[in-house]
């Protein structure tokens, strides 16, 4: 009797153990994934601002680098044309660093896989003893 008592409260304990673990690990899911959407948050603000700031720019410095062009001897249309494409490569490269930094993959709990693995291998290796 003793003896399945005493298995019966060493599988107790291990559920328990096990819960507590889970339960560890869910929080710091939650924690992680938190902290990975204020930085998400951030880099869209950093987006909203660069938008704003590269229109504010574009339209300014457009209409001076236009008209600084044709003063120099280039037409207009081909003036505006040289100034627009120059401002579109540097707000796709605003937008592309952007959009890389809310990629999934860094939103995902990275440090929470990681003990998830961890635990399960202590697990496996303490039952295999």
């Amino acid at each position: 009797m003793t003896t399945e008592k005493s298995t019966g409260n060493l599988l107790s304990d291990a559920l328990t153990q096990v819960s507590s673990l889970v339960r560890n690990e869910v929080d710091l899911a939650r924690a992680e994934i938190n902290e990975n959407l204020n930085q998400a948050a951030v880099a869209l603000g950093m987006i909203v601002g660069a938008v704003v700031v590269f229109l504010t720019a574009l339209n300014v410095l457009s209409a001076a680098v236009v008209a600084g062009l044709t003063e120099a001897g280039i037409p207009g249309g081909w003036s505006a044309l040289i100034v627009g494409v120059i401002f579109a490569v540097i707000g796709y490269g605003m937008l592309k660093k952007g959009t890389n930094d809310l990629k999934l993959s860094s939103l995902a709990p990275t440090r929470t896989a990681k003990n998830v693995k961890r635990d399960a291998n202590a697990v496996k290796e303490t039952y295999n003893d």
